[in-house]
């Protein structure tokens, strides 16, 4: 059996969601090549980073409840491994 990954119920929210940041970004391109108002072009800039944010956000969770959970349940390395991978994870976010 193939591992499934916890997002694969809201697959299609989460595509919705970065055609739509991407949509954003081909926006900022086209505010730069037009020579936009930089402060206006900021505010696109925090738009988008906020959709990626959601969506990280989105996996990360999915990612906890789902793939730790499970391997909180088998115990030994594959939780200790899973644990970290999320630790750093949440890290990265946080960095960003």
């Amino acid at each position: 059996m193939a591992h499934v990954h916890g997002y694969v119920n809201d697959k299609d929210e989460l595509l919705k969601r970065l055609r739509r940041a991407e949509g954003q970004v081909r926006g900022i391109q086209r505010m730069v090549d037009e020579d936009v108002y930089c402060i206006d072009i900021l505010t696109q800039v925090s738009a988008a980073t906020k959709a990626l944010e959601t969506v990280a956000l989105h996996l990360l969770d999915d990612h906890l409840s789902h793939c730790v959970a499970e391997a909180t349940r088998e115990g030994g390395d594959v939780a200790d491994e899973k644990v970290r991978e999320a630790s750093a994870a949440i890290a990265r976010l946080v960095r960003s």
